[in-house]
């Protein structure tokens, strides 16, 4: 049985530098999966060839066994992908719920005649969309900003507007990118409750790059460690926290420069 997520051999070069080296990776299906390591590490890099949006030099990408590394980035969502951006990319002048609307676009299949009279199918698929991101709304507790222009929220609830529209894909595989940062110590708790709400009341699989050490020990099952483009440690958070080489690439360094 092929894993459901699974890195082999991948790398990505820049002209002269290479920002990911080498890396594999196996992310198993219901699993919260942290990748970590201190700033210019290839995170952000590596996250972004598992969404599509660079393709890798060499290696291979497999999601449920297809291999990812030849699609273009939109076709990721009918698989079953979706992601958040580490900089908010919601549509501030949108409301809420029109801003989860457009995650549901990928459930919407009718035909330009019916979607013109919004008669039919059309209907049904409009009414099946917003009873979706009425569940949505009512998970992330986001009810009493429904109806607000996404521009005028504070910073943590536009975020977390962001994670409402990945899950209106309905995705089995969601990539977070730095869901916390920027947020205070409440926002941060309330999205690290909701990711762990994803998982055992949903059974989704999360794959997150995060700084936020306290969360990615507190809610992740794995945790993988890269430092100039390698992979370095991974395992659970206990073992990836006592690995030496670790604590002098990320934890060590965080240490010193506090």
């Amino acid at each position: 049985m092929s894993a459901f997520l699974e890195l082999n051999g991948v790398t990505k070069r820049f002209g002269g530098l290479v920002a990911v080296n080498d890396v594999g990776l196996t992310v198993e299906q219901g699993q919260i999966y942290s990748l970590i390591g201190p700033n210019g590490a290839g995170k952000t890099t590596l996250f972004n060839l598992i969404s599509a949006v660079f393709r890798p030099t060499s290696g291979s990408i497999l999601f449920e066994g297809k291999d990812l590394t030849r699609l273009p980035t939109h076709a990721l969502a009918g698989l079953g992908i979706a992601r958040t951006f580490q900089n908010l990319a919601v549509f501030k002048h949108e409301t809420v719920v029109n801003n989860l609307l457009v995650g549901m676009h990928t459930h919407l299949k009718s035909d330009p005649i019916s979607a013109a009279i919004f008669w039919g199918r059309t209907r049904r698929e409009e009414m099946k969309a917003r009873d979706r991101v009425e569940e949505i709304i009512d998970f992330l507790e986001i009810e009493d900003i429904r109806d607000h222009p996404v521009g005028t929220l504070s910073y943590g609830q536009q975020k977390r507007v962001e994670l409402g529209r990945a899950l209106a894909v309905s995705p089995k595989l969601l990539l977070l990118d730095e869901m916390v940062s920027g947020m205070n110590q409440e926002e941060r708790e309330d999205i690290a409750r909701f990711i762990l709400d994803l998982k055992d009341e949903l059974g989704m699989t999360v794959f997150m790059v995060e700084h936020d050490m306290g969360i990615v020990m507190d809610i992740s099952d794995h945790v993988c460690v890269v430092n100039y483009g390698r992979k370095i440690a991974e395992g659970t958070p206990a073992q990836v926290a006592a690995n030496p080489a670790v604590i002098d690439a990320y934890l060590g360094a965080k240490r010193s420069a506090a």
